[in-house]
């Protein structure tokens, strides 16, 4: 062990980390705070201490990371343009009986992050990839979002290109978990736009914002109102964000919301009893239910 895992090793609460096995010519995929430094694992600080090297997104960031907690090590740069001649890289060394660490800016490596192409590459050589859990913003936003359902849907970023990323969404109508989308601040308000256009507007939508950090903000609302909450305060439209849509309704409810949009869409142009009468020929719903509703909405 070198000195800097002996000198980790020797704060008590890393004991059970410390007494765990670690094979060599391993990489070690670590995940690390989303935000709130504090929130990096103790095996991830005893993992850290003990390898040869750590590949990482961005070396300035993973530096930083590590002077935090008074580590130094050798770091290989391993990003999106480069990471097939990373991974040769990283499978020499470990074929040389070395262990090292994989990790990105913030959160857990080859998810919606640098890292897929390396793991692959290093499983596809024989190698052992272990895997150290912890922050995922995805999972973070969920935990706290309210919105019941035993399934969820990562999505990631959405296509910056607005037909591509239309085209992405009407493909998402019909899933029924809860979906997880990523988006940088520059465009929040664009994907924000882009989510009411393509789902219903009672669809539930959580916009979580720089979560873990000083000025985290998590907030719930009908998609009808997303833009609204989002021009209210220009502070809104800073941070990374992650955006959860409610899945689509049971198929119950889907009618309900089928018939309610058709019923709009004819009251625009008919009086109350004709749209009612031909949103039920239309649906298959009672007449005099649709009537009560487009009173309702007229009112």
């Amino acid at each position: 062990m070198t000195d800097q895992a002996t000198s980790i090793a020797t704060l008590p609460v890393l004991g059970e980390a410390v007494n765990q096995t670690y094979p060599i010519a391993t990489l070690y995929v670590v995940a690390t705070p989303i935000g709130n430094v504090a929130d990096i694992t103790v095996r991830a600080l005893h993992v850290l201490s003990l390898v040869n090297a750590v590949a990482c997104e961005d070396t300035r960031n993973t530096a930083q990371l590590l002077t935090r907690f008074g580590l130094h090590k050798p770091l290989i740069a391993a990003h999106q343009h480069n990471e097939r001649e990373a991974a040769e890289t990283l499978i020499a060394r470990l074929q040389a009986g070395e262990r090292i660490a994989l990790v990105s800016d913030a959160g857990t490596p080859a998810v919606s992050d640098p890292g897929a192409r390396i793991v692959d590459a290093v499983r596809s050589a024989g190698l052992r990839v272990m895997p150290l859990p912890g922050a995922s913003a995805a999972v973070t936003a969920l935990s706290a979002s309210g919105l019941v359902n035993d399934q969820f849907h990562f999505v990631g970023f959405l296509p910056a290109k607005a037909k591509q990323r239309d085209t992405v969404l009407q493909q998402l109508r019909s899933v029924p978990a809860t979906m997880v989308f990523y988006e940088a601040p520059h465009r929040i308000v664009e994907c924000a736009e882009a989510l009411a256009a393509a789902f219903e507007p009672t669809r539930q939508v959580v916009f979580a914002r720089e979560l873990t950090k000083l000025f985290e903000e998590i907030h719930r609302c009908p998609l009808s109102e997303a833009a609204q909450w989002l021009a209210a305060d220009p502070h809104r439209e800073k941070g990374e964000f992650v955006v959860l849509v409610e899945g689509a309704p049971q198929a119950s409810d889907a009618q309900d919301v089928e018939a309610e949009r058709i019923l709009n869409i004819l009251l625009a142009e008919l009086p109350v009893k004709q749209a009612a009468a031909l949103a039920a020929q239309i649906t298959g719903k009672k007449k005099n239910a649709l009537y009560d509703r487009a009173l309702q909405i007229k009112g």
